[in-house]
């Protein structure tokens, strides 16, 4: 598995917030949230689900500090996520795969996953940048995404990228 996969767990957390409401509003919103994790997934708790929205919390500031260029806070504070939630990795074959990694097994829900999403983020960070992590720059989204560009010249989510964003502008007249 590739660790970095994990840092879609940040993503899918984060952005469960936005102007336009809060995915995590119950613990329905927090299942959802889980509903294709099932190595994630279980009973969960209102004590969960607070954690989970503390979580997203700390991962929007990793973000927003990597998006202002204030790399040694955005690295401090992933820091201090890995050493709340160390990382417990495990060999595992399964699905007709090959051996591979998968990360903490055991512990609570929260715990699990921001272990894995931090870890996400740190490989990620480790392989193209801290300039990788990115806030949607377009009026009234506040979705995080990562930069997988050669340059690290992506300024929006994949919701709003130009090929998939209708420009406010009409379409000229034609001649």
């Amino acid at each position: 598995m590739d660790l970095s996969s994990y840092a879609d767990l940040a993503l899918d957390l984060v952005n469960t917030r936005q102007p336009s409401g809060d995915g995590l509003g119950d613990l329905d919103g927090l299942q959802a949230l889980l509903a294709h994790r099932p190595h994630l997934g279980g009973r969960v708790t209102r004590r969960d689900l607070d954690a989970m929205r503390e979580l997203r919390d700390e991962l929007r500031a990793v973000f927003v500090a990597a998006d202002h260029g204030d790399e040694e806070d955005a690295a401090e504070r992933l820091n201090a996520l890995l050493i709340q939630h160390p990382v417990h990795p495990q060999l595992s074959g399964h699905d007709a795969q090959g051996w591979h990694l998968h990360l903490n097994e055991g512990g609570s829900i929260p715990d699990r996953y921001a272990a894995r999403a931090a870890m996400g983020l740190a490989v990620h960070i480790s392989d193209r940048g801290m300039h990788g992590l990115g806030i949607c720059a377009t009026a009234d989204c506040e979705r995080v995404f990562l930069d997988t560009t050669p340059d690290a010249s992506r300024r929006h989510c994949p919701a709003h990228t130009p090929a998939n964003h209708q420009s406010a502008a009409p379409a000229p007249l034609p001649r």
